[in-house]
């Protein structure tokens, strides 16, 4: 999910460059894969690894599916894994080739969207959320009000990340009604709420990073990684958990099908799931990365940072949304695309 802002990386200029010896092509989120990560990864093994980035789930499952891409690894979130899978675009891992998969910590092993990790190991997890600057506003930040019915302060100053499922399940949850609903009923006053409150937004992007640090915007729904990173330089910022419901995630490393590289795709792979290489990934984006051990490693300013280490009395609100069905992606799909009319 969550995680995102500028290109890190250069384009090959010809699929056959793809298949080079000692390349591997990743195509992963903005902004979220660690630069020391990749020089180490090269120095070890003499690989380059070149970073495209995308901006979300459904950009990335929409490149995947055309063909023709030249990328090895791709790292969707739990609620798109059995998409990917089911659409025949990733190839089930040989558990043998990765002699540190044990590593995986025993909460990330036996996931409801990958059972047994036979298609993918951790990246990172999350959750989403709000941040705000209570410099502006100083009132309940735990709230998805502050986007769907926000106080006057931060109107014109809000910004909404374009996240479909991210942000109609926030959405659904303040309305009352569950994840992957189907309640029409429900999901009218979802469509009606997200539009009547997009006047009051400043933008729908994903620079929350940059701009929520900058104070071009008061607050944004944002990912908890982002809002860490924003705090460290702009102490006023702070994250909020809505009380209503908010998702949690993991984004998970797959092999595609047509990987032109799968050796040195299956050496990163093996590489990220040694502890202290997965900590340099947690390091530079700022979420945890579900692998036993990589604590040790880890910056100590994200031992008890509360936008890593859920507060308990917000654990509760937080959970890790279903593989919604066609039919209620087909009803998500419709609000979204009247909502960015």
């Amino acid at each position: 999910m969550k995680k995102l802002l500028t290109a890190t990386a250069i384009l090959m200029a010809t699929t056959g460059l793809a298949a080079a010896e000692g390349v591997l092509q990743l195509y992963n989120w903005g902004n979220y894969t660690s630069p020391e990560l990749l020089t180490k990864f090269e120095a070890e093994t003499g690989i380059k690894v070149t970073v495209t980035d995308y901006d979300s789930n459904d950009t990335a499952l929409a490149k995947i599916e055309a063909g023709g891409h030249g990328f090895d690894l791709v790292v969707p979130s739990a609620n798109y894994v059995q998409i990917f899978i089911e659409k025949g675009l990733v190839e089930e891992l040989d558990h043998a080739k990765l002699p540190s998969i044990g590593n995986i910590a025993a909460e990330w092993k036996d996931v409801s969207w990958d059972a047994g990790r036979k298609y993918s190991v951790p990246w990172q997890w999350g959750s989403v959320g709000i941040s705000v600057n209570t410099d502006v506003y100083k009132g309940e930040v735990n709230t998805a009000a502050l986007f769907l019915d926000p106080p006057e302060e931060l109107k014109g100053k809000i910004n909404v990340v374009p996240e479909m499922m991210d942000i109609v399940g926030l959405a659904t949850r303040y309305y009352g009604g569950d994840y992957c609903s189907e309640d029409l009923e429900v999901l009218k006053k979802v469509r009606d709420g997200l539009v009547a409150a997009k006047p009051n937004w400043i933008a729908m992007d994903y620079g929350a990073t940059e701009k929520m640090t900058n104070g071009d915007w008061a607050a944004s729904v944002n990912w908890n990684g982002s809002s860490m990173r924003i705090r460290l330089d702009a102490p006023s910022v702070v994250y909020g958990y809505p009380k209503e419901g908010y998702p949690l995630w993991m984004d998970s490393v797959m092999l595609l099908k047509d990987a032109q590289n799968t050796d040195n795709a299956y050496a990163f792979l093996e590489f990220i799931l040694k502890p202290e290489n997965a900590a340099l990934i947690s390091n530079f984006a700022r979420y945890g990365n579900g692998i036993a051990g990589s604590e040790a490693f880890m910056d100590p300013v994200m031992a008890d940072a509360p936008e890593v280490v859920i507060p308990e009395e917000h654990k509760a609100a937080g959970i890790f949304p279903p593989v919604c069905n066609e039919k209620s992606r087909e009803y998500m799909t419709a609000i979204w695309t009247e909502l960015m009319k």
